[in-house]
């Protein structure tokens, strides 16, 4: 379930799609807080030292975490997520979508017949780690696509107001006008009666990925990757990135000492049954790259 805002009701302004070009990458927002109480630090592999507090916990900033590895800029951002940006609308529904595949799309796409009232609407997918860290005080990114509609209006109010920063991976706003390809991705989370869930995106009827149009990393995705202490990256970011976009991500942040966490989640299992460019990926993932691998 998808982590609840707290500060309804969302101001609705018209933003411009991102990216956007007029504008620093890095005028870092405001912290919820400004100080921490006294934090107890450990240390991980990569050379960040991550401290837990009262409050929660913070990057302390030594070693690679600093750009130390690679005489890199210092870094400002605490925590980026990569990917898996997506907006949950929670229903409760007389029952679950059927299992056969075509007559589940057909569910689906009654639902998003019409737009459901806004306040079934949530952040979802990394959304929530990313406004968990920044309620704790962490200077925090998130790298992905929302889309130039209702639901990335809706999202990007969302984090704004939580003080994250977006960075989207679309250097190509003009294309992305009216064409269903670069709307937000949503997530119908649905519940029934007996309160069991089912889950339903337009990424289940796809062998591609939602976003395959994104063939690379921008430079913007890249300065903040190093600027990063920290880079989370999990299993559902293959449902819309190609494997080897992921890969350039993750090859960007162990050249710029920036740490990995990596959280196959859910679709662990059916990545390592996946395409051989998804097991690669994935291989590359637990075997090489991550400073902590859930």
């Amino acid at each position: 379930m998808a982590l609840k805002t707290l500060n309804p009701p969302v101001a609705w302004m018209h933003r411009t799609s991102f990216p956007l070009d007029d504008r620093a990458l890095f005028q870092l927002l405001p912290r919820r807080f400004d100080r921490l109480s006294p934090l107890t630090a450990f240390q991980n592999r990569g050379g960040i030292r991550i401290a837990a507090g009262r409050e929660g916990f913070a990057c302390l900033g030594a070693g690679a975490g600093d750009g130390a590895r690679t005489g890199g800029a210092p870094k400002g951002v605490d925590l980026a997520t990569l990917g898996n940006l997506c907006v949950d609308i929670v229903l409760s529904v007389p029952s679950l979508p059927p299992a056969p595949l075509d007559e589940r799309r057909a569910y689906m796409e009654q639902l998003a017949a019409s737009p459901p009232d806004k306040k079934y609407w949530e952040a979802g997918g990394n959304s929530n780690l990313a406004i968990a860290a920044a309620r704790l005080g962490l200077h925090v990114a998130t790298l992905g696509h929302v889309g130039d509609e209702i639901y990335g209006h809706f999202l990007l109010d969302v984090l704004q107001d939580e003080c994250i920063r977006i960075v989207g991976m679309n250097e190509n706003a003009k294309a992305a006008v009216h064409n269903s390809f670069y709307e937000t991705l949503l997530c119908w989370v649905l519940v029934d009666p007996f309160q069991k869930h089912g889950f339903c995106s337009r990424a289940d009827f796809s062998d591609e990925p939602a976003f395959s149009w994104i063939s690379k990393i921008s430079e913007q995705v890249k300065m903040a990757i190093q600027q990063s202490r920290i880079l989370f990256c999990n299993g559902y970011a293959f449902d819309e990135l190609l494997p080897n976009v992921i890969v350039s991500a993750l090859d960007c942040a162990i050249d710029a000492g920036t740490a990995v966490f990596f959280d196959p989640g859910p679709r662990g299992r059916s990545l390592h049954r996946g395409t051989p460019e998804e097991q690669g990926a994935l291989n590359k993932h637990e075997c090489r790259v991550p400073d902590f691998f859930f």
